[in-house]
């Protein structure tokens, strides 16, 4: 687990991930259009009776045509995969999936890894042992880190993908529902950036004062130094460093939103001595990542705030803006309503 004695990665090079996000945000255009319905499948396991029925609502309720949505096979209720037992299910999906789909988005909670990989990145990139590390090492990166790519699978053999994850239909239900309620909606709700006292999580807080000055005209940023944030009926953004974060249910969040917490084991969903990511959704956030192997606390491994506010404010929707804010995401579960899209135009 996260330890405060473990030395950081280098100085040097998260100088070097800071100047390159900062820097090449400003010379890369934003792309030309983000991703539409027509380009997402959608990955049903017909074993699973909540993944059939969250993905029959979530394809009603975006107008998935039926070619994009996808059927497959597996035991369900395991939290993960061998990476046999993956190959298998990925023939199945690669056999019913057009050149058209650029994207998937999973309608289950478990299983939630395969072997050492998220199941999201697995169904991203293939099982790939390069994306996965043993101990504080590097992994594989990902081609979409910040880039203007518009058409993953086309430009960069890629299909980013994230979970619709739910405990029940009810909780699916009501994600999927705001994440239609966001879009278009240009909120102006508040990004927080929490400093905490738990110095091995908190690494990210290096990056908030500059977080505040790129983006401070567009949006309303509140850095504050303390454990859990309380009482706020305006949350857009929330990011922070805690094994658990109190206070949720005093939380507002507006339709679209993104909260994610850096520790050890948040992407596991459902069997973990640590908050799972799950409870971000229950609260009423709209997308949130944690990792499903110890990634310590490796910024590489964890979102990038400014980039995912800033891909979000450019219109982009959520599976692509926080895919692109990872650079190393083979550890890391994405779950949450991926064409949520609150500040793209014309989408209504």
């Amino acid at each position: 687990m996260l330890d405060a004695a473990r030395p950081l990665v280098p100085i040097s090079v998260l100088d070097a991930i800071l100047c390159f996000a900062f820097c090449l945000a400003a010379v890369v255009p934003l792309p030309a259009r983000a991703l539409d319905r027509t380009q997402l499948a959608v990955v049903i396991n017909t074993l699973d009776p909540l993944s059939v029925r969250i993905g029959e609502y979530y394809a009603g309720r975006r107008r998935i045509a039926f070619q994009n949505i996808i059927k497959v096979s597996f035991p369900p209720h395991a939290n993960g995969l061998t990476s046999e037992e993956f190959d298998a299910v990925k023939a199945q999906l690669d056999r019913q999936t057009g050149p058209n789909v650029q994207a998937y988005a999973l309608t289950w909670a478990n299983p939630y890894r395969v072997a050492c990989m998220s199941i999201t990145a697995a169904f991203t990139f293939g099982f790939d042992p390069a994306y996965c590390a043993e101990g504080c090492k590097a992994t594989r990166p990902s081609p979409y880190f910040n880039s203007a790519a518009s058409l993953p699978f086309t430009q960069l053999n890629m299909r980013p993908t994230m979970s619709i994850a739910a405990l029940s239909f009810e909780q699916a239900k009501a994600l999927i529902d705001r994440g239609v309620e966001a879009d278009g909606s240009f909120p102006s709700g508040t990004a927080y950036l929490l400093s905490t006292s738990d110095a091995a999580r908190n690494v990210r807080s290096r990056w908030y004062a500059a977080i505040e000055q790129k983006f401070g005209r567009q949006l309303h940023v509140r850095e504050l130094r303390e454990d859990a944030l309380r009482d706020k009926n305006d949350v857009l953004f929330y990011f922070t460093g805690r094994a658990t974060v109190e206070g949720l249910e005093t939380l507002h969040f507006v339709p679209g939103a993104i909260a994610d917490h850096l520790t050890s084991a948040g992407g596991v969903l459902t069997d973990g001595g640590q908050m799972s990511v799950l409870r971000w959704l229950e609260a009423g956030a709209t997308g949130s990542y944690g990792t499903v192997a110890e990634p310590c606390n490796m910024l590489q491994k964890f979102p990038h705030p400014a980039i995912v506010i800033g891909h979000y404010l450019g219109g982009e929707t959520l599976i692509e803006a926080y895919w692109k804010s990872v650079a190393m995401p083979g550890q890391g579960i994405f779950v949450g309503e991926p064409l949520a899209s609150p500040f793209r135009r014309g989408v209504h």
